[in-house]
C-alpha cells in the first residue's frame, strides 16, 4: 500500500510509518507511535480500525470503503476529525 503522510500531520511534526506486518500503519508524534491504522474486511469492502495505542480506544466511525487503501485514507480522516484538526 502506498500512503503518504498528509499535510495536516507533517505541519504538526507528526509522521506516518508502515508497520512490519505489511498491513497496518502507525501515526507518530515525536517519533513515538500514538495511533494504529489497520484496514480490515467489512461488508464486501474494507473498514479502517483506528486505535489509540496508549489505551486501545477506537476512534473510527465504521465506514466501509471499496479498497484497503481507501479505508486507510478514511481512517486518517477519522483520526483528523477525532483530534479536531
Amino acid at each position: 500500500m502506498a500512503l503518504t503522510t498528509p499535510e495536516w500531520l507533517t505541519k504538526r511534526g507528526c509522521g506516518l510509518r508502515p508497520n512490519p506486518d505489511g498491513v497496518s500503519w502507525s501515526v507518530l508524534f515525536d517519533a513515538e507511535p500514538q495511533y494504529l491504522l489497520t484496514p480490515v474486511p467489512a461488508a464486501g469492502g474494507y473498514n479502517c480500525k483506528v486505535l489509540q495505542t496508549i489505551n486501545g480506544n477506537r476512534l473510527d466511525r465504521g465506514e466501509v470503503y471499496p479498497s484497503a487503501d481507501d479505508a486507510l485514507r478514511g481512517g486518517l480522516e477519522d483520526l483528523r476529525k477525532a483530534l479536531g484538526w
